[in-house]
């Protein structure tokens, strides 16, 4: 238990911090998950809709810090490429 005003506090921060970070991160995988299903049904409408905003949920997360950008990178990347590849079949 804190002692100080200030651990207080700082304990307050935190929670509320790790609720945004719990938020942020699930929105991020339940889109990444959209997309990994659209491309087990090979929707390829859904495809073209689902990439750019998946994309979008990646690099807003690595801004608000959930994401490491190298790991957003290579998300991107990889998602990126089974899209293409799906796409071209």
């Amino acid at each position: 238990m804190p002692n100080h005003k200030s651990a207080e506090k700082r304990v307050r921060q935190n929670e509320k911090r790790r609720d945004i970070n719990r938020s942020n991160r699930s929105a991020l995988r339940t889109s990444i998950k959209k997309l990994r299903a659209a491309l087990a049904g090979s929707d390829k409408a859904a495809l073209g809709e689902l990439l750019p905003e998946t994309i979008s949920k990646i690099d807003k997360a690595v801004q608000k810090g959930v994401l490491h950008r190298n790991a957003a990178a290579r998300y991107k990347s990889r998602l990126t490429a089974r899209v293409n590849q799906a796409q071209t079949k």
